[in-house]
C-alpha cells in the first residue's frame, strides 16, 4: 500500500514553518501601527496548528526515507499546500480578495512567477508587501532544492544528467540532502543581503529595498509598486539586472566559487551560453532601437537591458511598456522567456541546459544524413548524453509547447482576448510575470481576468514551475497501484 505518512510529515512540517515566517510581517504591522498585525496573527496560528498537526500525525514514519513515488507527491504538494495557506493573509488582510484570487497571487509568489491580481499597492499595509516578498523569497529557495535533490532521482526533463554530480539522495543518507540545503541557503542568504545592501546604498528606502532584495534573488518580480521597478530608475536598475543575472546562474557552481574554486563556474557551458545569449537579445533590441530612433539614449538602452534580463531570467519587473518597442523587439522578449535561466538557479522556463541538449542532438541528426555510416556519439560538456536523457529532454520541450497551446486555447474560451490568451499561458507556464492586452492595464494586474482563466493560470504556473511531468505523473492510475 502507497504510505504517504512520509510526505505529510514533511509537508506538516514546512507549513509548520510557513506559518512561523509569518511572524516577520506580523512585526513590521506592528511597528507601522495601521493595525494590521491581527491578520497576520490569526493566519500565523491557523497554519502553524494545521501544519504541526499534520506533522505529529505522521511523525511515526520519521526516518524511513522518500521511495520516487513519494517523492513526486512531495515535489507537487507542497507546491500546492503551502500557496493554500500562504493565501490567507490576502483573504483576512487589507486586500479582501476572493479565494481564487488570494490562491492566486500565493500561487504567483510561491512558484516566483510574479503576475498580481491586486493594485494600488502603495496603499497596503508593509507587511502585506512584505508577505508577497517572503512567498517568492520562499518559492525561489524551494526550487532550487527540489531542482538539486529531488528531480534528478525522478528523472524529469532530463535532469538525471546531473546525478553524477553526487546529488542522489533519495532513499539514502539525508546528511547529504541537509548538507546540499545548507549551501544553497548560505548562498541564497548572501546574496539576498548583498543585494538588499546595494538597493540601499543606490538609493532605495530600506523597506523597498529589503522587498525588492526578496524577489530580485528568487527571479519573483513582485513589486511594492504599481510600476514595478519603473519607480526606481537609474542605478538601481543597473545593480537589479547584475542580481538578476547572478539568481539565473546554477547555484552549485556559485557554492563551489565560494569555496574558492571559480574555474567550475567560469567554464560552465550553461553560463557562458546564458550570458551570450543574454548579449545577443539587448544587442537585438538595441540595434532595432538605434536604428528606428536614429539616436543613442542612455535610458531607453537601459530600459531594454533591463526588460530583457528580467524577461530572460523570469523575474518579470517591468520598466515601460514593452508592447510599444514595436514588433520585433516584443517576439524576442516572448522567445528569450521561453528559455529562460540556468539548472540549478532561481530561473524560470525551459532552461538553458536542455536547448543545448536539443541543439546539440539536432546537430547530431544533421551530421548522420550527411554520414549515415558514422558512429556519433552526444555529449555535452565532454560526458556521453544517454538516450534516456535526450528522451525526457525532447518530451519535456513537447509538453511546454502542448501545454502553451492548450492553456491558450482554454484562456481565449473564458472570453479573453488573443494577445491576453497567448501571454496569460506564455506567463504562466514559463512562470514569467507580466501578461499583456487591454484587460491588463497600465499597473499589469490581472484582477478584471474571470475566475475561470485565474483559475487556468493557476494550474499552469504549478505545472510550470515543477515542469509539467512531476504534476501530470500523479494523474496516472498506475501512480497510485501498489
Amino acid at each position: 500500500m502507497f504510505d504517504v505518512r512520509p510526505v505529510g510529515n514533511l509537508v506538516g512540517l514546512m507549513v509548520l514553518a510557513m506559518g512561523l515566517t509569518m511572524a516577520l510581517p506580523l512585526m513590521v504591522d506592528i511597528a507601522e501601527g495601521r493595525g494590521h498585525w491581527p491578520v497576520f496573527l490569526e493566519s500565523m496560528i491557523v497554519t502553524c496548528l494545521s501544519g504541526g498537526l499534520v506533522a505529529l500525525a505522521c511523525r511515526d514514519s520519521v526516518g524511513q526515507g522518500l521511495d520516487i513515488r513519494q517523492a513526486f507527491l512531495l515535489t507537487t504538494t507542497v507546491w500546492v499546500v503551502l500557496p493554500l495557506f500562504g493565501a490567507l493573509p490576502f483573504m483576512f488582510g487589507a486586500t479582501q480578495l476572493a479565494f481564487v484570487d488570494a490562491f492566486f497571487e500565493s500561487m504567483s509568489g510561491m512558484t516566483t512567477t510574479g503576475t498580481t491580481v491586486i493594485a494600488g499597492l502603495a496603499t497596503l499595509p508593509k507587511g502585506l508587501l512584505l508577505w508577497r516578498g517572503i512567498l517568492q523569497w520562499l518559492g525561489g529557495l524551494g526550487i532550487v532544492i527540489v531542482a538539486l535533490v529531488f528531480l534528478p532521482e525522478m528523472r524529469v526533463g532530463g535532469m538525471q544528467f546531473f546525478r553524477s554530480e553526487g546529488f542522489d539522495t533519495l532513499g539514502k543518507a539525508l546528511p547529504r540532502t541537509i548538507d546540499i540545503s545548507k549551501g544553497v541557503l548560505n548562498i541564497y542568504l548572501g546574496l539576498t543581503a548583498v543585494c538588499t545592501l546595494s538597493y540601499i546604498a543606490l538609493g532605495m528606502g530600506a523597506f523597498d529595498a529589503t522587498v525588492h532584495a526578496l524577489t530580485t534573488v528568487s527571479t519573483g518580480g513582485f513589486s511594492t509598486s504599481d510600476s514595478s521597478f519603473g519607480a526606481f530608475p537609474g542605478a538601481p536598475q543597473y545593480a537589479c539586472v547584475l542580481f538578476m543575472v547572478l539568481a539565473s546562474l546554477p547555484f552549485v557552481r556559485m557554492m563551489q566559487g565560494v569555496q574558492g574554486n571559480l574555474r567550475p563556474l567560469l567554464q560552465d557551458t550553461q553560463v557562458r551560453t546564458y550570458i551570450r545569449w543574454l548579449f545577443y537579445a539587448f544587442a537585438a533590441l538595441a540595434a532595432y532601437d538605434i536604428l528606428a530612433l536614429g539616436q543613442f539614449e542612455e535610458a531607453r538602452l537601459r530600459e531594454r537591458l533591463f526588460n530583457v534580463v528580467s524577461v530572460f531570467s523570469g523575474t518579470g519587473y517591468g520598466d515601460g511598456d514593452v508592447t510599444a518597442y514595436g514588433h520585433f523587439p516584443f517576439a524576442i522578449l516572448i522567445i528569450v522567456g521561453a528559455i529562460g535561466g540556468c539548472t540549478s538557479s532561481t530561473g524560470c522556463s525551459i532552461k538553458i541546459f536542455r536547448y543545448q541538449i536539443m541543439l546539440r542532438a539536432l546537430g547530431q541528426q544533421a551530421r548522420r544524413i550527411f554520414h549515415p555510416s558514422s558512429v556519433l556519439v552526444l555529449r555535452h560538456e565532454g560526458r556521453r548524453v544517454e538516450d534516456e536523457v535526450l528522451q525526457s529532454v525532447m518530451l519535456l520541450f513537447t509538453m511546454y509547447i502542448l501545454s502553451l497551446g492548450l492553456f491558450s486555447v482554454a484562456l481565449e474560451l473564458t472570453g479573453l482576448t488573443l494577445m491576453e490568451s497567448i501571454t496569460g499561458a506564455w506567463t504562466a507556464i514559463f512562470n514569467i510575470g507580466p501578461a499583456f492586452g487591454p484587460s491588463v492595464g497600465p499597473t499589469g494586474s490581472v484582477q478584471a481576468f474571470p475566475e475561470a482563466a485565474k483559475a487556468l493560470m493557476i494550474l499552469a504556473m504549478l505545472m510550470g514551475r515543477l515542469e509539467i511531468i512531476a504534476v501530470i505523473v500523479l494523474l496516472l492510475p498506475r501512480f497510485w497501484r501498489p
